[in-house]
């Protein structure tokens, strides 16, 4: 089979590598891949694991399953985003633990459900396992912040905060194309995170926020969400950073901080961790039911080594908005 591995001589570069198949055995479904997504963290580890097969999206059919499978068949449309410390979906073919995995929405194609995976688990895990925000039928009153609300992950977590918990959404956007964007996914106000955050916050109606989810540079705005944050409210980010953060400034206002790292539950087996095919069973039910919209914004075409070096190129460019797929093929 063919795989796609960070080149050894240039990491910026990929190589086209075959590879035996790999045999499902225990809990691990065999995967055809027909689709992978690309994100910020296979961008991060190329950097620092020449030689791997990176890749963490995917949309495919189980051709083969474990001794020890009881949820999926033979033949069966799957989406995940798998396991860090295993080798990455950049592959024809793909062995995944079965809790990690659900069935494929049917209303998206395979380009459109390996773009949700990743970024779906870290949505729902950052909004109601780390914030807590508590799931509504009815209007609340509360807000969320989204910092970078373009993203793949900002993305879901705005139509996941006005669809299931009701809260108002403020999302942060430097560009006209990203301020439409976050709109169109369901943001009741936009605010630019290059300038002041409070300060624009005061200027709509908003003097401080319950929730604030940051998926862009934590260190940078982290004193401006230390402002931003109402008494007994709740900040979580996505961007790690080996920067000091000032978390004394949260004291007086009793809030708390909390890191969101969807890899953590495979990593370390947690109890929980058969919840990431429940969440993503969840998220292909709303996707079919028309309540989320997907965020797929750009395919450029068949995985490649050049293909995907393109693609790292464009996440890099820091210009993407939703997310980009590619289709993988079998010949």
């Amino acid at each position: 089979m063919k795989v796609f591995k960070v080149s050894a001589q240039d990491a910026d570069q990929f190589e086209e590598v075959e590879l035996p198949e790999p045999v499902a055995d225990g809990h691990d479904l065999l995967v055809k891949v027909h689709a992978v997504s690309v994100n910020p963290v296979d961008t991060k580890v190329r950097r620092k694991r020449a030689g791997r097969v990176l890749g963490w999206d995917a949309a495919g059919e189980v051709v083969a399953v474990g001794a020890e499978v009881t949820g999926f068949k033979v033949g069966d449309a799957v989406y995940y985003a798998g396991a860090l410390q295993r080798e990455g979906t950049n592959a024809q073919l793909h062995l995944v633990h079965e809790a990690l995995v659900a069935h494929k929405p049917e209303k998206l194609d395979w380009l459109e459900a390996a773009a949700l995976p990743l970024t779906a688990l870290t949505a729902w895990e950052g909004l109601f396992e780390q914030l807590q925000v508590p799931q509504s039928q009815v209007p609340q009153p509360k807000s969320l912040m989204v910092v970078n609300g373009g993203g793949g992950v900002g993305s879901l977590v705005i139509q996941l905060a006005k669809k299931l918990a009701n809260v108002t959404v403020v999302a942060t956007a430097s560009r006209p194309v990203s301020s439409d964007w976050v709109h169109s996914m369901g943001a009741d106000h936009v605010v630019d995170h290059r300038g002041d955050i409070p300060a624009q916050l005061q200027a709509r109606g908003l003097p401080q926020v319950d929730y604030i989810f940051c998926c862009h540079d934590t260190a940078r705005h982290f004193p401006a969400l230390a402002r931003a944050v109402a008494p007994q409210g709740h900040i979580v980010s996505i961007v790690e950073t080996d920067e000091p953060l000032p978390l004394g400034t949260l004291f007086t206002k009793k809030a708390s901080f909390s890191w969101e790292f969807m890899f953590t539950k495979a990593m370390f087996g947690t109890p929980d961790m058969a919840s990431q095919g429940e969440i993503l069973k969840h998220v292909a039910e709303l996707c079919d039911a028309g309540t989320l919209r997907g965020t797929l914004t750009e395919r450029p075409g068949e995985l490649s080594a050049t293909s995907l070096a393109q693609a790292h190129q464009r996440l890099e460019s820091g210009s993407m908005v939703g997310k980009l797929a590619l289709s993988v093929g079998q010949g």
